[in-house]
């Protein structure tokens, strides 16, 4: 029994090492996947407002479009 006791020992000591292992792994790996999420959010926030200055700025350029007048029609109706 002995035996079993010192194996059961060295085995969850094993286990423990196993799994801080893998603890630091997961860490790192989420640590990671937050750094290329962040850097992928602040270049498409980039683009996004490089696109809408360029919206601005055609918008800016553009002329306004003429309202075209419905007053021509009440004389056509007064007249006839």
């Amino acid at each position: 029994m002995a035996d079993d006791s010192k194996k059961n020992a060295a085995n969850n000591q094993f286990r423990k090492l196993r799994q801080a292992e893998e603890g630091k792994r997961a860490m790192t790996e989420y640590e990671n996947n937050a750094i290329a999420s962040r850097a992928k959010t602040a270049r498409l926030r980039e683009l996004r407002l490089a696109r809408d200055a360029e919206l601005a700025a055609a918008a800016a350029l553009a002329p306004a479009p003429v309202k075209k007048k419905k007053a021509a029609k009440k004389k056509e109706a007064a007249a006839s």
